[in-house]
């Protein structure tokens, strides 16, 4: 079997290791070409990457006191809020030692987390932390994932988050609040109650930030439970439960995009089990091959769900080739391709 590379109509990287998108180059460096952190063109390029668009634009963005557009648990407005803002730059690769996103990391942790330890995404008044009843898998999975890769797995409240979202889908100690989550096992009442996929993905990624050696044996259960619930249908039929009276899967699922806010794809379904160690299992065969299908004549990947005029900054051209799909693409690929060498 021949490499990653060998798949594609083209080759991609000398586009995505351009100078000119310093964060995609940063991430490429690390996620294709296996780059050690301490090697000078990583340090670079992550350095390059805070000083230019689109982490440049966010980080203007800040207030003083850590928030986005206005203080308190920042879920609103969308996409410009507070919590959007440090998941977003979480997914851009940006540097968790720089204090700003230091400064956003804790304003999260003091002002988006609710007494069971999950992130909730509303609160009963501005100041006020959400309720254990608006504490949702996609929030929460979303946030760990950029807390975690900000280098705060060993922070106490980072760890509560972790122990809520593990007992949130094993139901091994979980405490049932009759709203965001309706129960184990991914259900969300924002499905009418039955298991939501876009909320397993987060919740899988999530939980996989955090490093293979550190995982405990509930993480481990969580990860395994979350894997089987995604790959128990064909990830590129998407046909997860559908609450509402919907027959068909959600169109979004096949809209390739960056970033990702609680709406999920075919190609993150991909990245949470890769990222959950199950990268060999032959049932991500058929959504391989329509990610596959999906490149143009050059190994590019466009974004087709860019977000357009509802974030900080713009990133992509919406339907335009992308160097962040791309990156995403290529990342699961390789994952993919060497797991069952």
């Amino acid at each position: 079997m021949g490499g990653w590379l060998d798949r594609l109509r083209g080759d991609p990287l000398p586009w995505l290791l351009d100078r000119e998108a310093p964060a995609v180059r940063h991430l490429a460096l690390r996620q294709l070409l296996d780059v050690p952190e301490d090697d000078p063109r990583l340090v670079e390029s992550r350095s390059a990457a805070m000083l230019a668009d689109p982490i440049a634009s966010i980080l203007r963005a800040q207030d003083p006191g850590g928030w986005w557009v206005k203080p308190g648990p920042g879920y609103g407005p969308k996409y410009t809020g507070t919590v959007w803002q440090l998941i977003f730059l979480g997914q851009m690769g940006a540097d968790g030692t720089d204090p700003r996103v230091a400064l956003a990391c804790e304003y999260v942790l003091a002002h988006a987390q609710a007494s069971t330890g999950g992130f909730g995404m509303q609160a009963v008044r501005e100041s006020a932390k959400p309720p254990p009843t608006a504490v949702i898998h996609c929030l929460n999975g979303n946030l760990l994932r950029a807390l975690i890769g900000f280098g705060r797995l060993d922070d106490p409240r980072v760890r509560r988050a972790i122990d809520w979202q593990v007992s949130a889908i094993t139901g091994e100690g979980f405490t049932f609040h009759r709203s965001g989550v309706s129960g184990p096992g991914f259900c969300c009442s924002a499905n009418m109650g039955l298991p939501c996929a876009w909320g397993a993905v987060k919740a899988v990624l999530g939980l996989a930030a955090i490093p293979d050696e550190r995982r405990s044996d509930p993480v481990r259960r969580a990860l395994d439970t979350g894997v089987q619930f995604l790959l128990g249908c064909d990830p590129s039929t998407a046909a997860y439960p559908m609450g509402w009276g919907n027959t068909q899967p959600n169109g979004s699922w096949f809209r390739l995009g960056f970033p990702s806010g609680y709406v999920a794809d075919v190609l993150q379904v991909m990245e949470a089990v890769c990222d959950a160690g199950a990268a060999a299992d032959r049932r991500l065969d058929p959504a391989t091959a329509w990610l596959l299908d999906q490149q143009d004549d050059r190994g590019r990947w466009r974004n087709r769900y860019a977000y357009q005029g509802k974030l900080v900054a713009d990133i992509d051209v919406p339907g335009a080739p992308s160097r962040w799909v791309t990156l995403r693409a290529c990342r699961v690929l390789k994952r993919v391709v060497e797991a069952r060498a």
